[in-house]
């Protein structure tokens, strides 16, 4: 059996806004504690949780830790975000790979999200629209 991806912890100097950022592109959050560890937020994402620990000075932010999402909509994502007062380093574009933006968290983790090209999802959404007549 092929690995495949289970667990990704990221550290934080402020766990509540870092949520809200994560919030934004539609993450939803369970706060957990597990034994003596500190208090933190979880989220699943289909096979995989996506956590976020408090930053200590044995464990600082992990902001060299590039992390991707996908979304439904790559430019409204950027554009909640925008509103949120969130940097983005690369607006939303077309590339091979979808629709592509990158993000800024509250530590500075560079956050890349994906969707469909906009090509792509009108076309989906002109077939959706001609099946249902």
């Amino acid at each position: 059996m092929p690995a495949r991806l289970n667990l990704t912890v990221i550290r934080s100097r402020d766990i509540e806004a870092s949520s809200e950022f994560y919030r934004l592109i539609g993450l939803e959050f369970e706060k957990h504690r597990h034994g003596n560890s500190p208090e933190h937020y979880a989220s699943s994402c289909g096979d995989s949780v996506f956590e976020i620990y408090p930053a200590t000075a044995k464990f600082p932010p992990t902001i060299g830790t590039r992390i991707g999402f996908r979304v439904d909509r790559c430019d409204d994502s950027v554009a909640m975000l925008e509103s949120a007062g969130h940097s983005i380093a690369s607006m939303p574009s077309d590339s091979p790979w979808g629709r592509r933006a990158v993000a800024i968290d509250p530590d500075g983790h560079k956050v890349e999200l994906i969707s469909d090209n906009q090509q792509q999802a009108e076309q989906v959404g002109d077939g959706d629209a001609e099946e249902a007549v």
